[in-house]
C-alpha cells in the first residue's frame, strides 16, 4: 500500500507494455504517465524545483516561471499547488486545451502566445516573453527547462537506472526528442553501462534539432524550433523523424487494442517500429519511452475532424498503419438503419445498462 502526502512523491516506475501482439514485433514501452502529473516531466519539474529550493533562487515571495508546449506545465502546476507557490505557464496555440483547463484547475496562470516569431517559430515566442518577465519583475523564477541540467539529471538518476534494473540485456532504447532532457539523462547513463546499447533518438519532421529543415508541427511534446541547449550528439547514436502523419496511425492502432497514449508515445513507437523493420532486430532487447498518456489529446489526436483537417481525409483510412506491413486493426461494422434510426428509444435504453 502506498500513502501520500504530497502529489510529486508518487510514480509508478517500473510499468511496461509489451507491443508485439500489437505491432508484431517486439517492443517494450515504459509507461511513464502514471503519476499526478500524468507525465514523464513529473521527475524534471521535481528535480528542478527542488534544486532552486536548495540553491536559495525559490523562495516564497518567488513566482514560478516556464514556458512549456503542456506537459511540464501540468507537472510545475501541481508542484506549485502542493508547495504553496504561484506559477506563471507560458504556452502556445498549439498546447491542447484539456492540458491548459488541468493547470488552470490546479492554480497556476497560464498566457497563450497566438503568434510565433519569424524566426524560431512558436518558442522562440515563448521564451522572449519570458525574458521579456525577467526583466521587468525579479519575483519571476524561470527554470528553464531548455538549459537547466537538472532536466537530464532527473533521468540520469531515476529514468535510466529503472531501466536498466528491468531489462539488464538491454540492446538498444528509442527515446523521444524534445527539450532533450529525457535522451540526454539517459544516454549519458548507458554510455558507461556494463554492455553497449544502441541511442536511437526519435523527433519529428519539421524539428530543427538534428539538422532537419524547419516545418509545421502541430503536436506539442517532441521536436524543436532551435537547436536544443541541453543535446550533445556524440551519445546519440542515430536519429529517426517520424511525419505527424504516422504518429497519429500509431496512437489510434494502440488505442483500437485499449492502449490509449499521447502524441509523444505515437511519434516514439513508430519511430522505433520502423527502426526494427529496417534492422535484424531477431533476438534484440528493444526498449521505448512513452512520455504520457492519451486522454489530453482527445479533441486533437483522437477527433476525426481535427485530425482529417490537418493531414488528410486518408490519414485514417483502414487499412494504413502506422507500420508499413502490419494490417491496421479493424473497425466495427457500421450500425444497422433500423437501429440508428429508431426513436423509440429501446436501443439506447438497453446500451445504458451497466454503462
Amino acid at each position: 500500500m502506498s500513502v501520500i502526502s504530497a502529489p510529486y512523491t508518487f510514480n509508478e516506475e517500473d510499468l511496461y507494455v509489451d507491443l508485439q501482439s500489437i505491432l508484431g514485433r517486439r517492443l517494450f514501452l515504459k509507461c511513464e504517465g502514471f503519476n499526478f502529473a500524468g507525465s514523464i516531466k513529473l521527475k524534471p519539474a521535481t528535480e528542478m524545483v527542488e534544486a532552486a529550493e536548495q540553491s536559495g533562487v525559490l523562495t516564497r515571495r518567488s513566482v514560478l516561471l516556464e514556458s512549456s508546449s503542456g506537459n511540464m506545465g501540468v507537472a510545475l502546476s501541481m508542484i506549485a499547488a502542493s508547495k504553496g507557490y504561484r506559477f506563471l505557464c507560458v504556452t502556445d496555440s498549439r498546447c491542447n486545451l484539456s492540458t491548459r483547463l488541468v493547470m488552470e484547475a490546479l492554480g497556476a496562470q497560464v498566457h497563450v502566445i497566438t503568434e510565433p516569431s519569424v524566426e524560431g517559430g512558436f518558442l522562440r515566442a515563448r521564451l522572449d516573453y519570458v525574458r521579456a518577465l525577467t526583466a521587468l519583475d525579479d519575483r519571476y523564477v524561470w527554470l528553464s527547462q531548455y538549459t537547466n541540467p537538472g532536466n537530464w539529471r532527473a533521468h540520469y538518476r531515476r529514468t535510466a537506472p529503472a531501466i536498466a534494473r528491468s531489462f539488464p540485456a538491454l540492446d538498444v532504447l528509442f527515446v523521444g526528442a524534445g527539450t532533450t532532457g529525457t535522451l540526454m539523462g539517459c544516454a549519458r547513463y548507458f554510455r558507461h553501462w556494463h554492455r553497449p546499447v544502441r541511442i536511437v533518438a526519435v523527433d519529428s519532421v519539421g524539428s530543427v534539432s538534428f539538422g532537419g529543415a524547419p516545418g509545421r508541427r502541430m503536436l506539442p511534446g517532441l521536436g524543436m524550433s532551435v537547436s536544443p541547449p541541453l543535446l550533445d550528439e556524440s551519445f546519440v547514436d542515430e536519429a529517426v523523424h517520424v511525419e505527424e502523419a504516422d504518429t497519429i496511425r500509431a496512437c489510434h492502432r494502440m488505442a483500437r487494442r485499449g492502449f490509449l497514449f499521447g502524441g509523444s508515445t505515437g511519434t516514439v513507437v513508430s519511430g522505433a517500429m520502423r527502426w526494427l523493420s529496417a534492422h535484424d532486430s531477431t533476438g534484440i532487447t528493444a526498449v521505448a519511452i512513452a512520455p504520457d498518456l492519451g486522454e489530453r489529446y482527445l479533441e486533437t489526436v483522437y477527433q476525426a475532424n481535427w485530425v482529417q483537417g490537418l493531414y488528410g481525409e486518408d490519414v485514417l483510412r483502414p487499412g494504413l498503419s502506422a507500420i508499413s506491413g502490419f494490417p491496421a486493426a479493424p473497425l466495427a461494422p457500421p450500425v444497422p438503419a433500423a437501429l440508428r434510426d429508431a426513436d423509440d428509444g429501446r436501443a439506447s435504453d438497453t446500451v445504458g445498462e451497466g454503462g
